[in-house]
This record gives C-alpha cells, sequence and structure tokens, in this order.
C-alpha cells in the first residue's frame, strides 16, 4: 500500500444547544448546532456553519462553509451546498475570497437531493427534491426545477 495521510471522521469542536441528535458516522466540525437540531447519518457539516433550533438534517448532506440555517427548517437526505461555483472555470480550491455565502431563512423545507448554491432562501419556503437552487428566492412558496422556479 502506498503512502497516505488518514484523517479521522468524528465530531470535532463543535458547539451544541440542548438536546441535539448526532446520528453517526458524521464529520461534523467546527460549527454551532442550536437546541433540539437533528443529524443524521453519514452527514458532514464544515467550519462556521450555524444550524438553527428544532432543523432536521437528513442523512447523507453535505453543509459546506459559509452556510447558515435559520430555525424550524428541514434538509432532505443527500441535499449539497456549495458555495465555489467555479467562477473562473475551475475549482477556487483554498481561496475563500471566491467562495459565495448561503443563508437560509426560518421554515424552509428543502427536498431530497437538492442542490443550493450560494443564495440566500426567505422564510416559509419549500425547494422540491431534485432542484437547483440558483438565484435567491426572495418570495415565500413552493419551488421546483432546475433551475428552481416558483410553481
Amino acid at each position: 500500500m502506498k503512502n497516505y495521510k488518514k484523517k479521522k471522521v468524528g465530531i470535532v469542536n463543535v458547539d451544541c444547544g440542548s438536546n441535539v441528535t448526532i446520528i453517526e458516522p458524521s464529520n461534523i466540525y467546527n460549527c454551532k448546532l442550536e437546541d433540539d437540531v437533528f443529524i443524521g447519518p453519514f452527514v458532514e457539516i464544515q467550519s462556521g456553519v450555524i444550524v438553527g433550533k428544532r432543523t432536521k438534517i437528513q442523512s447523507h448532506s453535505f453543509l459546506c462553509e459559509l452556510l447558515n440555517i435559520g430555525k424550524d427548517c428541514f434538509i432532505g437526505h443527500g441535499v449539497t451546498f456549495i458555495n465555489d461555483t467555479f467562477s473562473q472555470g475551475k475549482p477556487a480550491g483554498g481561496d475563500k475570497t471566491k467562495w459565495g455565502s448561503i443563508e437560509i431563512s426560518d421554515n424552509v423545507h428543502i427536498g431530497s437531493n437538492a442542490t443550493i448554491l450560494p443564495v440566500k432562501i426567505c422564510s416559509d419556503v419549500v425547494v422540491g427534491a431534485g432542484s437547483v437552487v440558483t438565484k435567491d428566492i426572495t418570495t415565500s412558496g413552493k419551488y421546483a426545477g432546475n433551475p428552481a422556479k416558483k410553481l
């Protein structure tokens, strides 16, 4: 076997509120989980992410840096948040100045396998399964498609 670096998956330096549930295995580090948050298995939550009270995140979801999720939200299975849009025609790598932030307001429900790019989503929104959100959502309602549009 060739040389490789082994990094342990786990829960490291997480600021947890009360009654937080994390199902392992998960890779969660340097983030904040407020009261009554539920995290399913095989979830990655990166540095600086804030997850609001009573939010549920289902299995196999990826929450990148520069993401804030409000309270009473639901993130379905396999949802991916993307902070690097490859604006230079390639990955920005570690150059965080080229990354965008994502703001999810309160009571937002995102269906399984949706992809959320650097956007702001207002409160009381449902994003359909498999949708791709490429632009800010500023009006409450139901959105679906690629790109996601109001139904």
